[in-house]
């Protein structure tokens, strides 16, 4: 009797694991190339592989300065890394099969529901095609504002590639700039159209674009927030208090900061501290220096670039909604209430479950990332260590100036550490995990006493 053979399909968790890390590979390779340096000298392979990564996962870390070491080329390798890392590799292989009309199969659109966060597989290509709509719209405004800015100072042809280069590294939350030697944003932090052009559309790319399409038809319509989905208003309100409390928090903590803010004026505090507010989820540039800061600015940035962006979005980190889902837990639990409860909605235990395995898989992978890199990086401070460490997972890009001195191991760490934060640690896990097999059987209860 013949056997039937049936064919291995991968997951989508799988599909996305592989794919991203496909891109990262081939970005490398063309990075390692003489062309791609200004010196016209091949790059060691493993800071080709780290500066793709770095890219591909939209962090902005970097062991070479990207305005001075890469050629014209490298830079477009870089910014092509960019945006393909921020749209997602399954959106570009959607376009392209849109323009050469290829029908998209079910597997292709299980994929793109699990890489987008969306709740369904309807409308799922109607979601690409406003995704590339909508960045290009938003990429194309920044860029105009920002030339504005750069032309003045770098003159017509550089300050046009300035302007479109910043707008695509900020709309994908990426933290790469070209003004070298490290100096991120520190030089024009007295420019107040630059640095709230650059906040707002960084804002723009950390919301999601599940959460733009709503605001955006809510004001066709004239919705107000109570009639928004669960989804958006969690974001939107997470976000705005995030924004409110890092900003007059930064305000306070850098006033007197003779080596930040001090010598501002009361606007330029204003505006650095709303933009340092902005930067450290996921985005990665900085106007006033990250080493100089006061103690509980540091502490205030990490601790913004472990919680990152919104689902479905340009940014990294565990993400707003998890961590409205984990507070909203914790007040359930307080008020002794069995289900978690949201602006009048109960929650399925299936999303607080995958919103704790996030969580703590966030800061499993940061102890282990602390740990390998104390014993690899001797003689490093403990603080500079974690610092680099949540930059890398909240794929922020923020750096205290270790990363060009990484040892190999060192390298190696932190670039899996941002890709295991751009790809989700979860989404590995269950990519490594294989086949998802529901328990048929119920066992018995037990007890185990708790705090």
């Amino acid at each position: 009797m013949e056997t039937i053979k049936t064919k291995k399909v991968m997951s989508p968790f799988k599909i996305l694991a592989l794919g991203f890390a496909s891109v990262i590979f081939t970005g490398a390779v063309l990075l390692s190339l003489p062309v791609a340096t200004v010196s016209g000298e091949s790059t060691h392979f493993l800071d080709a592989l780290f500066t793709s990564t770095s890219a591909v996962c939209v962090t902005g870390l970097v062991v070479v300065d990207t305005g001075t070491y890469w050629s014209f080329f490298g830079q477009l390798v870089i910014l092509f890394l960019i945006e393909i890392g921020g749209l997602g590799f399954m959106a570009i292989s959607t376009i392209f099969a849109i323009i050469l009309g290829k029908k998209i199969s079910l597997r292709e659109r299980l994929v793109m529901q699990e890489a987008y966060n969306t709740f369904g597989l309807q409308g799922v290509i109607r979601h690409v095609r406003y995704m590339l709509l909508f960045t290009l719209s938003v990429q194309g405004t920044a860029a105009l504002l920002l030339m504005t800015q750069f032309i003045p100072l770098y003159g017509t042809g550089k300050g046009i590639y300035y302007g479109i280069f910043h707008a695509i590294s900020a709309f994908n939350n990426a933290g790469f700039d070209l003004l070298g030697n490290y100096t991120s944003l520190t030089m024009l932090n007295d420019n107040v159209l630059l640095l709230l052009t650059l906040a707002v559309v960084i804002n723009i790319g950390g919301l999601g674009y599940l959460v733009w399409r709503e605001i955006l038809s809510g004001l066709r319509e004239k919705k107000k927030l109570k009639n928004f989905t669960l989804h958006a208003k969690v974001v939107l309100v997470i976000s705005l208090v995030l924004l409110l409390v890092g900003t007059s928090s930064m305000l306070v903590f850098e006033w007197n900061n003779p080596m930040t803010m001090k010598d501002m004026s009361f606007g330029q505090k204003l505006t650095n501290a709303f933009f340092s507010a902005t930067t450290p989820r996921t985005a990665g540039f900085n106007s006033i220096s990250n080493q100089d800061m006061s103690p509980a600015g540091k502490l205030l940035t990490m601790g913004y670039m472990f919680i990152g962006g919104s689902p479905g979005s340009t940014a990294g980190g565990v993400k707003t909604t998890t961590l409205g889902i984990v507070l909203f837990t914790l007040i359930s639990v307080l008020k002794g209430r069995e289900d978690t409860e949201i602006y009048g909605r109960r929650l399925s235990h299936s999303t607080v479950y995958r919103a704790v395995a996030v969580f703590l898989l966030g800061i499993a992978i940061i102890i282990l990332g602390v740990m390998v890199l104390s014993i690899s990086e001797i003689g490093q401070p403990f603080e500079m260590i974690l610092y680099e460490v949540m930059s890398a997972f909240g794929t922020v890009g923020l750096s205290q100036g270790l990363t060009p001195s990484l040892s190999a191991i060192g390298k190696i760490t932190i670039g899996l550490i941002m890709y295991l934060g751009r790809v989700g640690p979860l989404t590995v896990m269950l990519a490594l995990a294989g086949k998802q097999d529901k328990a048929n059987i119920k066992y018995p209860e037990g007890k185990l006493l708790i705090g």
